[in-house]
This record gives C-alpha cells, sequence and structure tokens, in this order.
C-alpha cells in the first residue's frame, strides 16, 4: 500500500503527551499489518472488484479489504466500523485513511463491499487464508469487541502422534 506524507490533521492524531504506550489494539494491528499477505489476497477480489469508470471511483481495493478484516477482527457491523474508524487513530492507520485528505468509506460502501465477499464466496477463502499464516507463525486470532481482540499464541495440536 503506498503511502503518503501525513496531513497536519494526520500527525495531530500522534500522541505528543509524555506518557503514552502501545494498546493491545495497535499491536494487534501492527502484527497484522506485517503478517497477513495483503497482496495476494487482493488478487483474490480484484477479478470481482469494480473498475473505474462513469460512475464514482471505487476505493482502493485493499483498503475495503482492511476494513472488512477490521469488521470480522472487531465483530463490528457496518455503521459501528465507520464510526470506530473515524474515531480511532490506530483503525485509521491501519487502513490508510487520513482524515485532512479523505473521509472514512461510509457504511453502505462498507457493506457494499461485504456483499461482493459474499456473493463471490470469496470470505471463506480469505480468512482461511489468513489463519493458515498466522497458524504458521503460531498465533490464533480470537475475534472479540473492539477493545479486546488480541493474538494469542496457540499451541500446536497435540491430537494424534502427528501432531497434526
Amino acid at each position: 500500500m503506498l503511502m503518503k506524507q501525513q496531513s497536519l490533521a494526520m500527525a495531530a492524531d500522534q500522541p505528543f503527551e509524555q506518557y503514552c504506550k502501545p494498546t493491545r489494539r495497535e499491536e494487534f494491528l501492527k502484527t497484522m499489518q506485517v503478517i497477513v499477505p495483503w497482496a495476494a489476497l487482493c488478487e483474490v477480489i480484484e477479478p470481482y472488484y469494480p473498475k473505474a469508470g462513469n460512475a464514482r471511483p471505487p476505493i482502493g481495493l485493499e483498503r475495503m479489504l482492511r476494513i472488512h478484516f477490521i469488521q470480522h477482527w472487531f465483530n463490528l457491523a457496518d455503521l459501528s466500523c465507520e464510526e470506530a474508524l473515524y474515531d480511532s487513530a490506530s483503525l485509521r492507520c491501519f487502513v490508510g485513511i487520513d482524515l485532512g485528505r479523505e473521509p472514512v468509506p461510509d457504511a453502505t460502501t462498507i457493506l457494499k463491499f461485504r456483499k461482493l465477499v459474499h456473493d463471490n464466496k470469496l470470505g471463506e477463502a480469505l480468512f482461511a487464508r489468513v489463519g493458515a499464516v498466522l497458524q504458521s507463525k503460531g498465533f490464533r486470532v480470537n475475534t472479540g469487541t473492539i477493545v479486546d481482540a488480541t493474538i494469542i499464541g496457540a499451541p500446536s495440536s497435540t491430537k494424534n502422534a502427528d501432531k497434526a
């Protein structure tokens, strides 16, 4: 994802307080930024994603995919996801939204993307792929509320002799 120079609005979201520490959500999102194969996931959706034409240009595919995963990781409805993106600098940073340059995609846009993924039966493949990557790194993601989604080190299975 191409990152632009931050606007003053984005820089204002960065804390200047002396006593600041990363939250569990920030740490989770930083980890997901690094280990999820975003480009490969975009390739799965790209054939189905609207192309620029006569209508309003579509929002970047990777941005919408990241929003889709945020919805699942933090158990957010479309409107709640839109509001969370306006409310949380860490979520906006993960998605790549700079409020000094652009608004957050609205709930209807988020809904349409979710519907596109569902209608084309892409969701299971996407989440299975991410799940496999996380498992290979020894992680398991528990979904939950926006304040408590965390990465948990998951022990390998001991159900059979091959530990598979």
